[in-house]
């Protein structure tokens, strides 16, 4: 296709910026529009599967992920009183030909948002300006956006991606009777401390179970006191909770959530107490999603990332599904004749994989081995196998892994 008018985007998120690089280096305008002001590095870790990390290495920023973040090598999985219950290998460790990185979200989004501004230019991304509708035209769409001071402006377009997240206008236009985003019940407490790493200093690790869950891994690597950016989630069952508030920024004092967790013991190698009482602030985020839709693209628009598929933040893969989005929809309009059918064929692709991991984190993500070990051994075991074989905890991980689309030979063949 001949791309007379740009790519519009709306949302300057992880997801948004990756396929402006994307479409970028593939020769199509774009332009980027967010609704904040002011892009600045906020929230806490995230994390980078193989198959997303690939995506930047084909961009040329692996390295940069690698250098400011943590290539995660193993993923630990132990019961409430810290006694192991599985470890595996991630990344490179695990044969993969590309790392998983763990990595501050403010950083990375705002080290996407500099590459975008460096390759395109400086006008690539217009921040204060929020999507309030469009409609298709003959040659492409008509965009309105509203502005910081509340003014209304109009711009044109090849194509509009709605890549504004769990709240997208977009969405709500296309589905108004959908309301707010589905509750799971659980509550995820975010927090960051800065600390000397547990074990090899690369290892995410999940404990507990599904009432009361602790996950960590450090972000950044130590400094020259051995100390390094460490990324804790502490996770309750809430199930009366009310306040769909989506912000995760939402802070709140620790008192909110600490006291079912100083009930844990020391772990030896980690005193989840002493975490809690050692961090500054604390960040409330309900674990939500939406069910999948049945239709993401409408002529000349589509959805992208949390605004298509919101997923309950399990196994790694919101970060990494709205690259994977953007790749493909890249793609699809690298290799399609018209805008629309280049938006349906990457619907075709995409909406039924993120679908799956949808309905997959709601039941059987990775941390149902917690679940399954607490429900068969609630007051601890000696030796694991007595409670769970290796053959059963290898088939949940690789069954999810082959759902998310990075089991190990999926991923390299892609290479």
């Amino acid at each position: 296709m001949n791309f007379q008018k740009p790519v519009i985007i709306a949302g300057g998120g992880p997801g948004g910026l990756t396929l402006a690089l994307l479409l970028h280096q593939r020769g199509i305008p774009v332009k980027v529009y967010e609704a904040v002001q002011e892009l600045k590095p906020l929230g806490v870790g995230i994390n980078l599967l193989p198959h997303s990390v690939r995506v930047f290495h084909d961009l040329g920023l692996q390295e940069t992920l690698v250098a400011n973040g943590v290539e995660t090598s193993t993923l630990h999985f132990c019961n409430k009183f810290g006694k192991k219950i599985k470890s595996e290998p991630r990344g490179i460790r695990a044969g993969y030909n590309y790392p998983q990185v763990s990595i501050h979200r403010g950083f990375f989004q705002m080290l996407l948002y500099r590459e975008v501004i460096e390759r395109l230019g400086p006008d690539a991304v217009v921040t204060g300006h929020s999507l309030e509708s469009w409609q298709d035209t003959a040659d492409g769409v008509e965009v309105t956006l509203r502005t910081a001071d509340g003014d209304r402006i109009t711009v044109e377009g090849s194509c509009l991606i709605a890549a504004d997240g769990i709240n997208s206008t977009a969405r709500a236009i296309l589905y108004p009777d959908e309301g707010e985003p589905l509750y799971s019940g659980y509550l995820l407490w975010r927090f960051t401390t800065t600390d000397i790493p547990y074990f090899d200093g690369s290892t995410m690790v999940m404990g507990g179970h599904y009432d009361q869950k602790w996950v960590c891994y450090p972000i950044t690597k130590p400094d020259a006191d051995g100390r390094a950016l460490m990324n804790w989630i502490a996770e309750l069952k809430v199930p009366d909770w009310k306040q769909l508030d989506q912000n995760w920024t939402n802070e709140v004092s620790k008192e909110v959530f600490d006291g079912p967790f100083r009930e844990w013991e020391d772990w030896g190698w980690l005193n989840v107490a002493k975490v809690i009482d050692s961090a500054e602030a604390f960040y409330q985020y309900p674990m939500t999603d939406r069910d999948p839709l049945p239709r993401w693209t409408h002529g000349n628009m589509t959805l992208l990332g949390d605004a298509a598929h919101p997923m309950y933040p399990i196994g790694s893969n919101g970060a990494s599904q709205a690259v994977l989005d953007a790749e493909c929809l890249a793609d699809a309009l690298v290799k399609n004749d018209s805008i629309p059918v280049a938006l349906e064929a990457y619907e075709a692709i995409r909406r039924p994989a993120t679908s799956k991991i949808v309905h997959a984190n709601r039941g059987e993500g990775p941390d149902i081995i917690l679940q399954i070990v607490e429900d068969r051994a609630p007051n601890g075991f000696e030796n694991i196998e007595d409670v769970i074989s290796a053959e059963e905890l290898e088939s949940i991980s690789s069954r999810y892994k082959k759902t998310a689309g990075f089991d190990l030979k999926q991923v390299n063949r892609s290479s």
